[in-house]
């Protein structure tokens, strides 16, 4: 697990002022309840985008076991400009952890592909993401949706960036294979 200081890119919500959430995490830190419900109301959204595409149906367990881990470890947080990079870390740690404790089946295969728009799209995406491995799910989610780079995905994966390199490549093929089922 990457140490509570360490930084993984600036705060990924728009709009968030930097020296409110710093306010925000040392409050929270000193058990204040009003700084705790704000800061879960900044970080519910994010967390939940990021655990969606990897744990899937269990997404929202992911994220409430995710923010869980979090508060409960935030007096750990020794550097407030951290937080994202910091929740980023644990929330895919335990989305994979969820998607490989769930086990699920395969879903059936898909008939037809729809157009581009199509309000379908995304669902059939969703179904194309359940067939994958929840490590593949992870490394897919932090550098194509978050654009995180290969040092930065292996940081959070604890894995090297050459293994990073080729998880991606394994995972797009894998996705190409079975989005074209």
């Amino acid at each position: 697990m990457p140490t509570p200081e360490a930084s993984h890119g600036s705060g990924p919500v728009r709009g968030v002022d930097p020296a409110r959430t710093r306010a925000l995490v040392r409050a929270a830190q000193r058990d204040d309840a009003l700084a705790m419900q704000e800061l879960l109301s900044l970080l519910s959204p994010y967390v939940g985008r990021l655990a969606g595409p990897i744990a899937l149906e269990d997404g929202p367990d992911a994220t409430q076991e995710a923010l869980i881990v979090i508060f409960t470890s935030l007096k750990q947080l020794r550097e407030p400009d951290a937080l994202f990079g910091w929740a980023r870390a644990i929330t895919v740690r335990e989305a994979v952890r969820i998607a490989r404790k769930a086990g699920r089946a395969r879903p059936a295969e898909l008939k037809d592909v729809p157009a581009p728009g199509d309000p379908q799209l995304s669902a059939d995406v969703r179904d194309v993401l359940d067939r994958l491995s929840p490590e593949h799910r992870a490394v897919l989610t932090l550098r194509e949706l978050e654009g995180l780079d290969e040092r930065a995905v292996g940081e959070l994966l604890a894995v090297p960036p050459g293994t990073v390199k080729s998880r991606l490549f394994r995972a797009r093929r894998s996705f190409r294979k079975e989005w074209d089922r």
